[in-house]
């Protein structure tokens, strides 16, 4: 699991003051009259919940320099790269905005980070939806909805997902007030934008029978949902598989159970494809695609199993951006942690492949779970 750790040093500091938050010119004057000791609020909290994964195997840090990161890894024992520097002391929301990017592009699976409102802010502006985030609770106004509870919470939950826990995947809010009005004892919350943010994924959380998930009824409840979100100008490719089928079912297009069949616009444009002409199609209609495939049930294998079809040109040219897993989660729990698995017979793309993926397990209901390579595979 590969992390991104970013601090904003001065989060929580305004809260025992009275400033109602820590945005805003006193705070960074206060901060300039503090030691360093009397600054180290979120980093102890960071601290707290970084504990809980000190441990796991496999574990790869990035972050950010000074207070910003880099000294919480250094106290920790963590083995961290650093990607850069803050500008400004104390940092500023300019430096916060940076550091999410540079931890974004270094192909973080999580992007965790600890603060209040103003930092989820400076964080969305950064990196909006493009990856998951955390946030570790530390500062004074936490309205917004990609906080962990404490941070032993975000811990925890890192920790479950390390080791290939059902970690669920879902749409939170970021909200901040205006720090001014509410000194004056107005407040006014305003609604900046969503992110992606991993969640406690408990098993079966919408379909339930006997006490046991019904493949048949939870494949619907995926089609349904993936019916919902298709884009009429977007080409998609169905690979093989009951759940896969159960889309092209929910859209009353013939389907070819153990090929791959392409759609456009709720029409059907070819039926069991191989890859010459599932490139020749895409040439052809010149338009922007996805893919959306299954996990072999006992194997785990989403790319290399049955859908060779889908090779590594075919997934190049459609881009790994847009690869979609579906899956029930008990295909997920009987893996008992171990990954899926990317065997393209291209070792450079299934690399490329591997991280943690959204993989689609019901109506709205969405886990992060971890592809491997089948060499990591056998290791894990």
């Amino acid at each position: 699991m590969h992390i991104g750790l970013l601090i904003n040093p001065l989060a929580g500091l305004g809260g025992s003051r009275g400033f109602k938050g820590s945005d805003g010119r006193a705070v960074r004057e206060l901060a300039l009259a503090l030691t360093p000791e009397e600054l180290r609020r979120s980093q102890e909290r960071a601290e707290r919940a970084l504990k809980l994964i000190s441990g796991l195997p496999n574990l790869t840090v990035s972050t950010y320099g000074g207070a910003m990161g880099a000294q919480v890894c250094e106290q920790l024992g963590l083995s961290a790269r650093t990607l850069g520097e803050p500008e400004d002391y104390p940092s500023a929301p300019q430096d916060t905005r940076r550091a999410a990017t540079l931890l974004r592009d270094a192909g973080v699976d999580v992007l965790v980070f600890a603060g209040g409102d103003g930092t989820a802010r400076d964080v969305y502006d950064a990196v909006g939806a493009s990856l998951p985030v955390l946030g570790i609770p530390a500062g004074v106004k936490m309205h917004s909805g990609v906080f962990a509870v404490s941070p032993e919470a975000a811990g925890e939950l890192l920790r479950e997902l390390g080791q290939g826990g059902l970690v669920g995947l879902r749409t939170q809010e970021v909200r901040d007030i205006d720090e001014e009005a509410f000194r004056e004892d107005v407040v006014r919350s305003r609604f900046y934008g969503e992110m992606q943010v991993p969640g406690e994924g408990r098993f079966l959380q919408h379909t339930k029978i006997g006490g046991r998930e019904s493949q048949e009824l939870v494949a619907a409840e995926i089609a349904e949902w993936v019916v919902e979100q298709l884009d009429p100008d977007t080409l998609y490719l169905i690979g093989p598989g009951s759940t896969t089928a159960a889309i092209m079912d929910t859209l009353g297009l013939e389907n070819t159970l153990l090929g791959v069949d392409a759609l456009r616009a709720g029409q059907l444009l070819g039926s069991d494809l191989d890859e010459s002409a599932i490139l020749a199609l895409l040439e052809r209609e010149q338009a922007s695609a996805s893919i959306f495939v299954t996990a072999i049930g006992g194997q785990g294998h989403v790319i290399g199993r049955g859908n060779q079809q889908l090779s590594p040109a075919v997934l190049r040219r459609v881009g790994l951006e847009n690869l979609q897993i579906v899956a029930a989660k008990s295909k997920i729990t009987a893996l008992q942690g171990r990954p899926l698995l990317a065997d393209s017979n291209d070792p450079l793309l299934d690399k490329q492949i591997s991280g943690y993926r959204e993989v689609i397990t019901g109506y709205d209901d969405r886990i992060l779970y971890l592809v491997a390579t089948s060499v990591e595979g056998i290791n894990a």
